[in-house]
């Protein structure tokens, strides 16, 4: 199997942008400075004139959560491709592949160019792909470059054919590797049932312009906690993925493939995902089963913490939360009340409210926080809610956890990897 690459030296160029006052939080001093220049300065946050609030990522939480990872997946013989829109950091794509990811993938056109732009040489776009403009972009990426392996999802008989019409008014080189998405009632997307399904996939067979390369889906929309019940609602589903692929099978539909995609997984469910896509095949049938979590990278303090399967198996240590926010107490205007200074347009709120864990006094003191919590968000405020042994005093920094990453990543193009306060790399993201 093709070994996935990623052009090194377009993410190295990353390190030539010039920091400057669109890049919030930055101190004014680096200005005009290389993203390198300024990484290797190993500045300080609370002594080199950094502006809050800001995020920034714990670089030994990072090393842990792509090892951890890593092991994980190769211990059980499953493939990972994590998704990169939780990120959108190529240098951070660069290091998944470091550790043996089999490919990235992409939920869109748009983030499939930011992609190609650095040279990722494998990705999976988990969705269907009907755009013509996307499509005959797709189609030249793939005539021009010989290495690029490329697949999406199909889920109906009208958008086979819709993207057939395309392709065939273009007459590319290659034909588009499609994946036979498996939904379920009250999903998101996927035929709704294995018969649907296998009807999908024999219109693909029509089309010389598509080649049917496996089976996808996504579990996660099915189930959102960690209860029994939510996770015998996602074996089911699991279950009738893995039959749609033998009945593919069955239907000679894979013989002449050399492998056969099937994946599923999120950051929730993946430990069954694995359990399911990797039981033994058929002899002959060339599986590769992926998973394509992707918010391992950084974890988090709120949803995943809860929902993570390393939180309730024996055979891997947990995540680290990777994600933290510094926001300063601006206001105190009743005893039981603090502002801080970080609102929706920093910190993510859909999965839960950001929460308050360490109180960095004026001198530089820092001591744990336990008696307060943020009740609310504004565009640029935090409402934290005080118990009656809190001292918290306008001025004073407080340190935050954040819960799902994917709704952090966005609000930051430029995010300071930091061991303690002193930054030792600077992540570029392209939302």
């Amino acid at each position: 199997m093709q070994q996935v690459g990623i052009n090194s030296s377009a993410v190295a160029a990353i390190g030539d942008e010039r920091v400057g006052w669109r890049f919030k939080g930055l101190p004014s001093d680096a200005f005009g400075q290389s993203i390198r220049e300024t990484a290797g300065q190993r500045l300080d946050l609370f002594a080199d004139e950094f502006v809050g609030p800001l995020v920034v990522l714990d670089a030994a939480a990072l090393d842990h959560n792509l090892t951890t990872m890593a092991k994980w997946c190769a211990a059980h013989g499953v493939e990972l491709a994590p998704h990169g829109k939780t990120t959108m950091a190529p240098q951070l794509f660069q290091r998944q592949l470091e550790h043996g990811a089999w490919g990235i993938t992409a939920a869109n056109a748009s983030q499939l160019r930011v992609y190609r732009a650095f040279g990722v040489s494998r990705v999976l776009l988990a969705n269907q792909l009907l755009d013509p403009a996307a499509l005959r972009w797709v189609a030249a990426e793939l005539d021009h470059d010989t290495s690029f392996e490329f697949s999406c999802w199909v889920d109906s008989e009208a958008g086979v054919s819709l993207m057939a019409e395309t392709l065939q008014e273009i007459s590319p080189g290659r034909p588009i590797d499609v994946l036979v998405e498996l939904g379920a009632p009250g999903g998101r997307t996927g035929a709704r049932d294995v018969d649907t399904a296998l009807a999908v996939a024999r219109k693909v067979t029509q089309y010389p312009q598509l080649r049917l390369a496996g089976v996808g889906g996504y579990e996660g929309a099915l189930a959102h906690d960690a209860s029994e019940s939510s996770q015998s609602i996602v074996d089911r589903y699991l279950t009738e993925l893995r039959a749609l692929a033998l009945r593919l099978a069955d239907d000679g539909l894979f013989d002449e493939l050399e492998q056969v995609i099937v994946t599923a997984g999120g950051s929730a469910y993946f430990d069954q995902v694995a359990s399911t896509i990797t039981q033994p095949w058929p002899n002959g049938l060339p599986v590769v089963p992926v998973l394509r979590s992707g918010a391992y990278v950084t974890h988090d303090d709120g949803f995943y913490r809860g929902i993570s399967p390393f939180g309730r198996i024996a055979d891997a240590a947990p995540f680290r939360p990777a994600l933290k926010a510094w926001a300063q107490v601006t206001s105190r205007p009743q005893r039981d009340l603090a502002l801080l200074t970080i609102g929706k347009r920093d910190a993510s709120f859909d999965e839960g409210l950001p929460e308050p864990q360490v109180l960095r006094r004026r001198d530089g003191a820092t001591v744990p926080l336990t008696d307060a919590r943020i009740t609310a968000l504004n565009d640029q405020h935090a409402f934290m809610a005080l118990g009656a042994e809190a001292t918290v005093r306008v001025g004073d920094w407080i340190q935050l956890g954040l819960s799902h990453p994917c709704t952090v990543f966005d609000k930051w193009q430029l995010i300071p990897v930091v061991d303690g306060t002193t930054v030792v790399d600077l992540i570029r993201t392209y939302f």
